[in-house]
């Protein structure tokens, strides 16, 4: 279990003697073909700060990686620590952009399987409420949902809606 000291607008971040240190996450766009339109797989980010929040909420399962780990091993890691599940086959690059806090993402897209109803995500501690003294642990995820295209681009935080771009620029939103 991480304990997280302070969040920023995506969800996680760090601040140490006033000094904002910048992360760098991988993580999977997971994708679905079906008869009429390609849908995919987003993740609400668990926790009291998120509860009440929808659009412009959900995220790309993602987390922080070392800089001595692979883009893809992280992505993959992370989707399995978030979503309780491995994902499998081939990962394709979505590029990588800079949140508004700072934090470097880097995303693969993956057509794949992911049953909703067997979301198990990892935990992270916080003070809560705040200033309480009072540990509280939460899931990093708290729901997943798949979206289609113009829906995801509603339900996706703004900072990550270029990897929605980029999955239909690989021509995935063909149902062929």
């Amino acid at each position: 279990m991480e304990t997280l000291p302070l969040v920023d607008e995506d969800g996680y971040g760090s601040i140490f003697a006033g000094t904002i240190i910048m992360k760098k996450s991988a993580g999977i766009l997971m994708y679905r073909r079906t008869q009429s339109d390609v849908l995919v797989l987003l993740a609400h980010p668990g926790g009291p700060f998120w509860r009440k929040r929808d659009e412009g909420a959900w995220s790309i399962p993602k987390g922080e990686y070392p800089e001595d780990e692979p883009a893809e091993t992280a992505a993959r890691r992370e989707f399995a620590e978030e979503m309780g599940h491995i994902p499998d086959g081939m990962l394709q690059p979505l590029g990588e952009l800079r949140q508004k806090g700072g934090k470097h993402v880097v995303a693969f897209a993956l057509e794949g399987e992911f049953d909703i109803s067997t979301l198990r995500s990892n935990l992270f501690e916080i003070e809560w409420p705040p200033r309480s003294g009072r540990l509280q642990s939460f899931p990093e995820v708290d729901r997943a949902e798949w979206f289609t295209l113009s829906d995801a681009r509603r339900k996706i935080l703004s900072s990550q809606l270029p990897f929605l771009e980029s999955l239909e620029a690989l021509g995935v939103n063909s149902t062929d």
